[in-house]
């Protein structure tokens, strides 16, 4: 099946079942590990992810490399790409990044979303639970006004495909969905509302 038509399957799925929004679980203590193997969100350093679609009406390009640098962040060990940690059942958790905006000489214009947990309330959140269910919500995130997403289990079919959506207060008109397959990750990124983006896996290089 393509991963467009996984997305019409999933949200079929998802229109036919009742969900109900879980509360967002509470965060753990101690048992990170900068090893990132949940199968829906595995991070093995040294993998380049490739995507291409369209942003602000624009084609696009982005490449994420999971690098072999870990850092510590309000005591917990994180994977350096965004910040990334695991807890001991499985959740990744989602610790913060730091974002930077350029103009078109490469000159920092702004590092608005820039976000780290323990730094000036900003508090970490689920990104990707161990074991995801049809109703499941977490909040990924949370910076005052700046970083405030959240998401929702959509659909999860035969165990191989997996729909969120996410959206976030600071932009209520605005809301994404996302598809992932077991043991690769993201596949896709397509807003349902709002501006128009996409975004699309063309390419894994495995480190």
């Amino acid at each position: 099946m393509s991963i467009r038509a996984s997305v019409f399957a999933l949200v079929l799925i998802t229109c036919c079942a009742a969900t109900a929004v879980a509360a967002g679980a509470a965060r753990p203590r101690g048992g990170f590990t900068a090893r990132i193997d949940n199968p829906w969100f595995p991070l093995r350093p040294g993998t380049v992810y490739v995507y291409t679609g369209v942003k602000d009406g624009r084609p696009s390009r982005d490449v994420m490399t999971v690098t072999h640098r870990t850092t510590v962040i309000d005591g917990a060990p994180c994977a350096v790409i965004a910040w990334y940690t695991q807890d001991s059942h499985g959740n990744v958790w989602y610790y913060g990044e730091s974002t930077a905006e350029l103009d078109a000489k490469g000159h920092v214009t702004s590092r608005s979303g820039s976000w780290r947990a323990g730094v000036r309330g900003a508090v970490p959140g689920i990104f990707m639970p161990a074991h995801p269910a049809v109703g499941q919500s977490f909040r990924q995130e949370y910076f005052k006004g700046e970083a405030e997403d959240h998401f929702q289990v959509l659909g999860v079919a035969a165990g191989v495909t997996l729909l969120t959506k996410e959206w976030t207060p600071l932009e209520p008109a605005v809301l994404d969905h996302k598809l992932y397959v077991r043991g690769l990750g993201m596949v896709l990124e397509q807003s349902v509302k709002g501006p128009e983006e996409r975004g699309e896996l063309v390419q894994v290089r495995r480190g």
